[in-house]
């Protein structure tokens, strides 16, 4: 007995987001399952952020589909990673990393976190962004 397979393209569905309607084609626009990715202008020298809500929001100044584009991805996953292990998590007074709470304010307009005592503008030198450099 014969078994066909129908040629009906049928959506797929996976973490109640439509990813492709089974194309193989390169998907323009970066996918990442379970995460809505954004592109939008977050302002000079930000690339990518990482939000609670499990978006990811990646600057508008990146080239679809460039290798600078694949490491932000990768890189602010990772954060994603960690909020939703409950390892990382931020409010407006506060980044909250590995059961170590860091005070945060807004200075003279820059987002200031302070780590050692200090007050630092946002940057690699952070304990939470160590770990998510590739």
């Amino acid at each position: 007995m014969g078994f066909k397979l129908g040629r009906a393209k049928q959506p797929v569905a996976s973490g109640g987001f439509v990813t492709n309607k089974l194309s193989f084609k390169v998907p323009q626009e970066p996918f990442i399952p379970g995460h809505e990715v954004i592109r939008k202008d977050l302002g000079p020298d930000i690339l990518g952020e990482a939000n609670m809500d499990g978006t990811i929001f990646i600057s508008d100044q990146i080239q679809p589909g460039s290798p600078e584009e694949s490491q932000v991805l990768l890189h602010e996953m990772r954060h994603a990673t960690d909020m939703k292990l409950g390892k990382l998590s931020y409010s407006d007074d506060a980044v909250y990393y590995d059961g170590v709470t860091y005070p945060r304010e807004n200075k003279n307009g820059k987002d200031m976190i302070k780590v050692d005592g200090k007050w630092k503008e946002a940057g690699d030198d952070f304990p939470w962004e160590k770990t998510a450099n590739i």
